[in-house]
């Protein structure tokens, strides 16, 4: 709280600035008279949207809700499938953290109307990519969308942890449209479940400005299946290995994600004083119950003689995300002054529980219960961020400067618990048989314990900033530039209530200069080229002390505190051209030098489940490159005499290098590509449309010590038809996931480095995963 008391008096003092420069203007401003649409345009539209051509110097690519809206996504991340260098690697049917060109969340800034929000690194809010300003993107309804810009390089006025680049969601703001729509529909998945969706915007004249207001209740349902394989080593290299001799095991398993999703956001801009206010803000809620079940046999026999275990593992999960921003400009001293404030909060809440059942550590096969464990976990994880922004620009000559500095005071408290019920139960024990359906009714022994504080679960982390800035830009006929400097100032302090001894604490500074040009060759041809300096600051998953029991698959993690940032040098060639009216094609080449990266690896201690586990941290691991090359096209057919006809391809080759203990790799889970193409047929005389998209991403590969794993994904299709009913109602029917999309996993495990540098596998693992097609008939109404 004295954090929050230093914020405040900080806060007041920016106020107080800005009511200086209020007394100091002399003409009024009013409220930007912006063009409105009507909510009919955007319930019923009347041609195909392609990619939006942006103005700015530095590279951005623009995507209007329009360009997605046919296809009706459900989120943010489904949107973002069908742009160029997103990849995911998250569950099938599933789009949560944005891996922008590949590379882990944590290298990709996610912006909500261009402020930074916390966010989960995974489901249970406590690790996952370790990046907690990776917003979940699927929490996001694409309702409550205006636009979608991918920000390729970084520039002196933005927070510069953007190494992938960035990902600027823009909501939709009070001149969004005037009048409203309701949008309603069901979802039907391959199980015989249905859900439902529900949503709706309204904007219009509220006294001198105009406000816009946004609900989305959304059912969240992903009903999967998985199977395991596992042996004792490959045989003879063969990647799918079906040698008896070598087969140990296999699993069989449902996963069921179930869920609701609600949302709000809302914008309101109005003249104020001498100047013109912006308030907005967002909240998003939650709550999802995993339901994971699975069956594991012997040597791949499906008997009661050679069942092993039965597992089950339900996680009980409820985050709540909302942000609040006021802004206010004014024109004072020559120039544009502008005053933000913002508070973001981020709050997590899980409660887990595992009951395995194991039945031949002995002789004796199912039902006898050789061994039940049951384990609780629960946690709290409560983030709040702060922000306080001054900004000036001007005209100074054929320059314009801009100057500013930025607040940011980042708050974490952990307070994660666990209890472990270890009971071993002998063949004549009362009680000790089990069906496959229940739990051992029996169950006698030592009684759980009280849920207690894990080592370093009970922690507050905090992380303060203040970055001034410089930018100057300009244009120069064909040309316009823009360079600057930011330098971050970085202080971090960590309280872990459940060990002895001080605090830590870390700070630094990072210089980092940016530049941007553009040439125009003609009115329908432009080439860019950027250049900057990047950082990602270690994470607070990262950071903290905690020991997370089970956090990677059977495998702990615990954060270490004084990790270095990871910087790199970057830059971004393109070149773009303008097709017709409405088409354009791009590419863009790109390359970052990284120093002191931030990996995950095996500290090779024993983890909780005894042998054959790890304990796991972050760390520095050396140097690195990144670099790739991305193509986009969205365009119509109208030069073979096809106007009605769209057709969007999208291609992004990625590579990287690093070295670790084993010599040389790309950056872990780094997709080798991403490939989208698609078409939408506009039938005006009907008032009709339909399309398709085929989205395929390549495999990916990870390395730390003790495992190997590579990901490989199917390919998804989705297809939409469309009818338009008048002016103000749309009915679209969508099918998604239409070539049953999997997941499969290789998984090569060894108990020591030296075993991996040997090839002498502890295990061999084949994973698969699949989930079937989803549809939905959605309706939407203006008003």
């Amino acid at each position: 709280m004295a954090s929050h008391r230093k914020t405040l008096g900080l806060l007041l003092g920016v106020a107080g600035a800005a009511l200086s420069m209020v007394q100091g203007a002399h003409a009024q401003q009013t409220a930007p008279q912006t063009e409105t649409p009507n909510a009919d345009e955007i319930v019923v539209l009347g041609q195909i949207q392609y990619r939006n051509r942006t103005e700015g110097t530095a590279p951005v690519l623009e995507y209007g809700l329009d360009y997605f809206q046919r296809f009706e996504p459900l989120t943010a991340g489904d949107a973002l499938k069908r742009v160029p260098s997103v990849a995911f690697l998250s569950d099938v049917i599933e789009s949560d953290g944005v891996r922008l060109r590949g590379l882990d969340p944590a290298y990709t800034q996610i912006l909500i109307n261009g402020e930074q929000v916390p966010g989960a690194g995974s489901s249970s809010g406590a690790f996952g990519n370790g990046a907690e300003q990776s917003f979940f993107v699927d929490r996001i309804p694409a309702e409550l969308i205006e636009r979608v810009e991918i920000v390729r390089s970084a520039s002196a006025n933005r927070s510069g942890d953007a190494l992938a680049g960035a990902i600027n969601i823009v909501l939709r703001d009070a001149y969004a449209l005037d009048g409203g729509f309701v949008r309603a529909g069901g979802l039907y998945f391959d199980d015989g479940a249905l859900k439902n969706t529900l949503g709706g915007v309204y904007g219009g004249q509220l006294g001198p400005g105009r406000f816009l207001l946004g609900a989305n209740l959304q059912d969240r349902y992903n009903p999967k299946v998985k199977r395991s394989t596992r042996f004792n080593d490959p045989v003879d290299g063969d990647p799918v290995p079906f040698n008896a001799l070598a087969l140990t095991n296999t699993e069989a398993q449902t996963d069921t994600r179930d869920g609701t999703d609600y949302s709000f956001n809302g914008s309101y801009q109005t003249p104020f004083l001498f100047g013109d206010l912006t308030l907005d803000g967002f909240w998003v809620r939650t709550q999802r119950y995993e339901n994971e079940d699975s069956t594991e046999f012997r040597l791949g026999i499906p008997n009661d003689a050679n069942l092993l275990t039965l597992n089950d593992n339900n996680n009980d999960i409820d985050q709540q995300s909302w942000s609040a921003n006021a802004k206010y400009a004014i024109e004072a001293f020559g120039g544009e002054t502008r005053v933000k404030f913002g508070y973001a909060s981020f709050l997590n809440k899980n409660f887990e529980f595992e009951d395995e059942s194991e039945f031949l550590r002995d002789a004796t096969p199912f039902p006898e219960v050789d061994r039940f464990t049951g384990e609780l976990s629960s946690g709290v994880i409560d983030d709040e961020e702060v922000r306080a922004k001054l900004e000036h620009s001007r005209e100074i000559g054929a320059l314009v400067l801009e100057v500013g500095v930025h607040y940011e005071s980042k708050i974490r408290k952990s307070d994660i618990r666990a209890t472990t019920n270890d009971t071993r139960l002998r063949v004549n024990q009362p009680g000790g048989t089990q069906s496959r359906l229940a739990r051992p009714a029996g169950v006698t022994g030592p009684a759980a314990t009280a849920a207690i504080s894990t080592p370093g679960g009970d922690n507050t982390i905090e992380r303060t900033r203040i970055d001034p800035y410089v930018q100057v830009s300009a244009e120069m006929g064909a040309f316009s530039w823009e360079a600057g400097l930011r330098l971050e100032n970085t202080d971090i302090e960590i309280d872990d209530r459940t060990l002895a001894g001080p605090s830590a604490s870390n700070d630094y500074q990072i210089l980092l200069p940016s530049a941007h040009v553009q040439w125009n060759l003609t009115e329908n041809d432009r080439i860019t080229a950027s250049a900057a300096r990047t950082v990602r600051n270690p994470s607070f998953s990262f950071l903290s002390p905690a020991t997370l029991i089970e956090e990677l698959g059977d495998n702990d993690f615990v954060g270490t505190p004084n990790l270095d940032p990871e910087q790199a040098w970057g830059v971004d060639i393109g070149y773009e051209r303008r097709l017709g009216r409405t088409g354009i094609a791009g590419v863009n080449v790109f390359y970052r030098d990284v120093t002191d990266v931030l990996e995950v690896f095996n500290t090779g201690a024993e983890g909780d489940n005894g042998p054959g586990t790890f304990v796991y941290s972050a760390r520095n691991t050396g140097d690195g490159q990144v670099y790739g090359i991305e193509f986009d096209l969205s365009t119509p057919l109208t030069f073979v005499g096809l106007e009605n006809t769209g057709v969007f391809l999208n291609y992004s080759w990625l590579d990287s290098k690093l070295d670790d203990e084993f010599g040389e790799r790309t950056f872990n889970d780094q997709a080798e590509f991403v490939f989208n193409v698609g078409f939408i047929q506009d039938l005006p005389s009907l008032g009709a449309a339909f399309g398709a998209t085929y989205r395929k991403q390549g495999d990916a590969f990870s390395r730390v010590v003790g495992e190997e794993v590579t990901t490989e994904y199917g390919a998804d299709l989705e297809a939409f038809l469309e009818k338009r009913i008048g002016k103000r109602f749309t009915v679209r029917f969508v099918g998604s996931n239409l070539l049953d999309a999997e997941k499969a996993e290789t998984f090569n495990k060894f108990l020591t480095s030296a075993d991996q540098r040997s090839r002498l596998f502890d295990e061999y693992e084949l994973e698969n995963e699949k989930a079937g097609p989803v549809y939905q008939l959605i309706g939407r109404l203006a008003f």
